[in-house]
C-alpha cells in the first residue's frame, strides 16, 4: 500500500468522524414537531333524506403539534353531499379571553394549515372540531374534542 492511498483512507475517514459527529446536533435543530393525529369529523347523517354516510361533508388528516411553546392545527375539508351549498369546519378554542370560535367553508374542498399559534401562557387549554353543511349552523355534526 503506497503514502498516498493510506493519506486519502485516513482523510476520508477524518470527514465520515466529523460529519457523524456534527449530524446530531444538527437533527436537532432540523427536527420537525411530533404530530398528535385525531380522526375523522362529519357533519350530521341525513337518513332521513336518503343520503348515504359516504355523501356527507367532514374533516379529515387532522393533526396538531406543538412548536416553540404554540400549538398548530391543521386538516383538510371535504364537500361530499354534491349540493352546491358550502359545507363548513367549525374550530372553537378556550383560553383565558373565554371561548372564540372560526369557521371555513367549502364547495369542494379546503386545506387547513397551520392555523393557531395558541399558547398556554395564555391560558389555552381546550381544542374542538365540527363540520356543518348546507349552512354555517344546519346539518352539524357533534364537536370533536381535539386537544
Amino acid at each position: 500500500m503506497n503514502l498516498r492511498t493510506v493519506l486519502a483512507g485516513t482523510a476520508a475517514a477524518g470527514a465520515l468522524a466529523a460529519g457523524l459527529m456534527s449530524a446530531p446536533a444538527q437533527a436537532a435543530t432540523t427536527a420537525s414537531p411530533f404530530k398528535h393525529f385525531f380522526g375523522t369529523t362529519y357533519s350530521s347523517y341525513g337518513g332521513s333524506h336518503g343520503e348515504h354516510r359516504d355523501d356527507r361533508s367532514y374533516f379529515s388528516k387532522g393533526y396538531w403539534y406543538r412548536d416553540n411553546g404554540r400549538y398548530y392545527f391543521f386538516g383538510d375539508l371535504y364537500d361530499r353531499d354534491h349540493d352546491r351549498e358550502y359545507s363548513y369546519v367549525w374550530f372553537r378554542w378556550h383560553d383565558d379571553g373565554g371561548s372564540h370560535f372560526r369557521s371555513f367553508r367549502t364547495f369542494d374542498h379546503v386545506h387547513i394549515g397551520h392555523f393557531g399559534g395558541f399558547t398556554r401562557s395564555h391560558g389555552f387549554d381546550d381544542f374542538d372540531v365540527r363540520v356543518c353543511e348546507g349552512g354555517p349552523t344546519e346539518d352539524c355534526g357533534s364537536w370533536h374534542d381535539v386537544f
